[in-house]
């Protein structure tokens, strides 16, 4: 006999979408740190990695392109949320001039 699944709430995810994305973004930078690394630091955690602008914008697609399939967002929505995750949780870049 199968057991259904709970159906997650539009929160959870959300939840798991930042998840995911904070996850890929530490992935792509090249670092050995996940999500569940950095969820209780109450400092400026994201100060202490870097990634290069080609970087960020390789994750920002891929996040895109996550929110559109996982979020049923729209192209101009995910883009803007993306934006919104880089602002807060970004990691500052290391090749910028």
């Amino acid at each position: 006999m199968e057991t259904k699944q709970k159906r997650l709430s539009i929160q959870e995810k959300r939840t798991q979408a930042v998840i995911m994305i904070l996850n890929k973004m530490f992935e792509i930078a090249g670092h050995n740190v996940t999500y569940d690394d950095i969820k209780d630091r109450k400092d400026d955690w994201y100060t202490e990695w870097t990634m290069t602008v080609q970087q960020s914008k390789e994750w920002q697609d891929w996040g895109v392109d996550y929110l559109r399939k996982n979020l049923k967002m729209n192209k101009v929505l995910a883009e803007n949320e993306m934006r919104w995750v880089n602002l807060q949780w970004g990691l500052k870049y290391n090749d910028l001039i």
